[in-house]
């Protein structure tokens, strides 16, 4: 490589184990995309080949050849799953929505006939944002009186939650 440009990249040498983990995840019909794509690219890089053709065959940019080779460098196999995302953490955890559900489906307030967002908020100490998310995420409807019906289920919280799993409630 007497007439290569560029900056010079360090050697890719893959293990017989991280090889063969490498073309599994790429065979696997159930791994997300991306993880697949990443084992294509360093599988590509360990065979010798430049990053700018690993990037035109594959079809990504040459700047993502380069970080996850340089992840999978610094760190091998782990580089290669995602990291956790930037952003604020949740405030609310799944039992103060439960009691929220719970307040909601089972108390009307003592000077209306079912609860609002607003009221819902003052009386629990959440914004009223973060009750409407809760209510949309649960399609919780107490002021449509005509359609809305509260479940008699005591489990109906429980089994709410292992449908709809982890809410997307950041703020408070």
């Amino acid at each position: 490589m007497a007439n290569a440009t560029g900056r010079p990249t360090a050697p890719l040498v893959l293990g017989l184990e991280e090889r063969e983990y490498l073309e599994r995840q790429v065979r696997r019909q159930r791994v997300a995309r991306s993880m697949s794509e990443r084992c294509r690219i360093i599988l590509r890089c360990a065979d010798g080949i430049a990053s700018k053709t690993v990037a035109a065959e594959l079809g990504v940019h040459e700047h993502t050849v380069g970080k996850w080779r340089r992840r999978f460098l610094k760190d091998r196999v782990e580089g290669l799953l995602d990291e956790a995302r930037p952003g604020r953490p949740r405030t609310i955890d799944d039992d103060q929505v439960a009691a929220v559900i719970e307040r909601t489906l089972r108390s009307t307030p003592s000077d209306a006939t079912h609860w609002s967002i607003r009221s819902m908020a003052g009386a629990t100490g959440f914004s009223h944002t973060t009750i409407r998310r809760i209510w949309t995420a649960f399609g919780l409807q107490p002021h449509r009186s005509e359609t809305f019906k509260l479940s008699s289920d005591p489990l109906f919280v429980d089994k709410v939650r292992d449908i709809v799993g982890a809410l997307p409630v950041a703020t408070q």
